[in-house]
C-alpha cells in the first residue's frame, strides 16, 4: 500500500528546531487511519459497526531527527493479527530519501460497544480477511 505523507509543522518542533518526539505517535495514528481507509475499513465504518480499537502499547525507535517543513513518508504494515490483538509496524523516512527517521509499532485490540473482545473470524470476516492478507 502507498505510504502516508506528513509535512512537519512549525508547532511540532521544539526550541532546538527539531520535531518533538511525541509527534511521531500522532503521525502513527494518521498513517494507521489512512491505512485502514485504503483497506476499506476506515474508523467511521468501524465505529458505525460498533467496533472500537483502543491502543494497548506503542514503541518508537528514533533514528534521525526531522525539522520544520520536512516531508515524512510513513509506511504501515501488519506485523501480526491474532483475531484479538493487532500489531502494526511503521517505518518513517524523509521523502525522497532512504534515511529512516523512526521505526515504531503499536498494538491494538478490538472491542464491541459493551467493551468485550470481538471474535473477528466469526463476526467480521471481511475485515478479518483484509487484515490477514496484509501480514508482512
Amino acid at each position: 500500500m502507498d505510504a502516508c505523507t506528513h509535512k512537519v509543522k512549525y508547532y511540532e518542533t521544539d526550541k532546538m528546531g527539531i520535531t518533538h518526539h511525541s509527534n511521531y505517535i500522532r503521525w502513527m495514528e494518521e498513517a494507521r487511519v489512512d491505512f485502514l481507509d485504503k483497506l476499506g475499513y476506515g474508523f467511521k465504518k468501524l465505529e458505525d459497526s460498533g467496533i472500537v480499537s483502543p491502543v494497548l502499547s506503542v514503541n518508537c525507535d528514533y533514528k534521525h531527527s526531522t525539522t520544520f517543513d520536512d516531508e515524512i513518508e510513513i509506511s504501515v504494515s501488519v506485523k501480526s493479527f491474532t483475531g484479538v490483538k493487532l500489531t502494526i509496524g511503521y517505518e518513517m523516512r524523509k521523502k525522497g530519501s532512504e534515511e529512516i527517521v523512526c521505526t515504531a509499532s503499536s498494538v491494538h485490540c478490538f472491542l464491541n460497544a459493551q467493551g468485550r473482545p470481538i471474535r473477528f473470524n466469526k463476526e467480521h470476516t471481511g475485515f478479518y480477511n483484509a487484515l490477514m492478507s496484509q501480514i508482512s
